[in-house]
């Protein structure tokens, strides 16, 4: 393992650009909606983030509370919480960055993913970050097969919930959020494509 995988772990590469530019700084609370085994957040850990996360999977959130013990062992357990972001028991305006990457496609329908994303929005401090990677349909709208709603067959043979740009920016608009930055969408050979989207929290 090469020294800087050590240090940073497998970090999106989006979100390493928002540290680089000094949108995510110390002293700033992060909570990962939808956190996984934690691979985002090793150089948070390291540098010693007041880190809190969520995750539906016992023991996704079984290796991330493992993960911090390594990193950072006086963070405590109980800043992990095995739970799904949409019924979470973090309060209302509780982190100044909130993190969402590869979750909000999981959605089962319209309903789902909304409350998805109000239950992570919520968690938002006014004037906070807010980073999302997700699964759209950005440069793939003819690759793709609808199954119902906004669930896709993609070529790559994974079915998941695709946003479109208009729905992003009605939901930008419903939640008060600002742009951050334009979205950006990476294609896969035409086999997916991920585009991130950040805003900041207007109330």
């Amino acid at each position: 393992m090469s020294p800087l995988h050590s240090h940073f772990g497998n970090i999106d590469i989006y979100l390493f650009d928002q540290i680089l530019r000094g949108r995510i700084a110390p002293g700033m609370r992060i909570f990962d909606a939808g956190c996984g085994h934690g691979r985002n957040l090793v150089y948070l850990l390291r540098e010693g983030y007041e880190i809190f996360a969520t995750d539906p999977d016992p023991l996704a959130v079984a290796a991330t509370r493992a993960l911090a013990a390594h990193l950072a062992p006086a963070l405590p357990a109980a800043n992990f919480h095995h739970e799904p972001v949409e019924d979470s028991s973090f309060p209302d305006a509780f982190a100044g960055v909130v993190i969402s990457s590869a979750v909000l496609h999981f959605a089962r329908d319209d309903a789902h993913f909304a409350a998805m994303l109000r239950g992570s929005w919520r968690i938002l401090q006014p004037g906070g970050l807010f980073f999302c990677r997700l699964a759209s349909d950005i440069g793939i709208a003819e690759q793709v097969t609808r199954i119902h709603g906004q669930r896709f067959h993609l070529p790559d043979g994974s079915e998941r919930y695709l946003v479109t740009e208009a729905m992003l920016h009605h939901y930008t608009r419903e939640l008060g959020g600002q742009w951050l930055d334009p979205l950006k969408t990476t294609v896969v050979e035409n086999q997916r494509s991920m585009t991130t989207w950040v805003l900041r929290k207007l109330r």
